[in-house]
């Protein structure tokens, strides 16, 4: 008997190995994913597709805003509802109201950048998480937070791993169609 006990004994370790690794499986292979969207160039280089497709834009980057400060995306104006689609593939950080943005989703895209999408009227069915397309509705066009009483519109932002704001107005013009 003292012979079966070493064999069990590995066994049952690798038995639990086993279902600990099944068990992990799901968290470390969005780590993996997650990891390899970051090792991805930004978008500092290439072309986005508009938020809102068909609806022109100026560039808004730059111009006075309240308390001193300084507008850090641009302003895309639409009929209240409209739906906003992702720039980019990635994946949702945040969900949720902020006293600028008002309802705002945020997308971590390849890089590290993160898209920043404010003002919503309402969101779709997303989640802290989720993996977002190009192309994927995120939102609706909106007037919440500081852009209450204004026409509805979408403020969309671009910024850096080290959220420093970049105009993404070059980007978005390079997309259009």
């Amino acid at each position: 008997m003292r012979r079966l006990r070493p064999p069990l004994s590995r066994l049952f370790v690798l038995a639990l190995l086993s279902a600990l690794a099944f068990w992990l499986w799901p968290g470390v292979r969005q780590a993996l994913k997650y990891a390899d969207l970051l090792r991805q160039p930004g978008p500092v280089a290439s072309a986005l597709p508009p938020p809102l497709p068909g609806v022109r834009f100026a560039d808004t980057w730059g111009a006075a805003r309240s308390e001193g400060r300084r507008h850090q995306g641009v302003d895309i104006f639409a009929p209240r509802g409209t739906p906003i689609r992702s720039t980019t593939r990635g994946r949702v950080g945040r969900i949720g109201e902020d006293r600028l943005g008002g309802r705002t989703v945020t997308i971590t895209g390849p890089g590290g950048y993160h898209h920043y999408y404010a003002h919503l009227e309402r969101y779709p069915a997303l989640k802290v998480g989720d993996w977002a397309l190009a192309g994927m509705v995120v939102g609706y066009v909106g007037d919440s937070g500081n852009a209450a009483g204004t026409p509805p519109h979408l403020h969309y932002g671009v910024y850096t791993p080290a959220w420093t704001a970049i105009n993404p107005y070059p980007l978005l013009k390079k997309g259009w169609r």
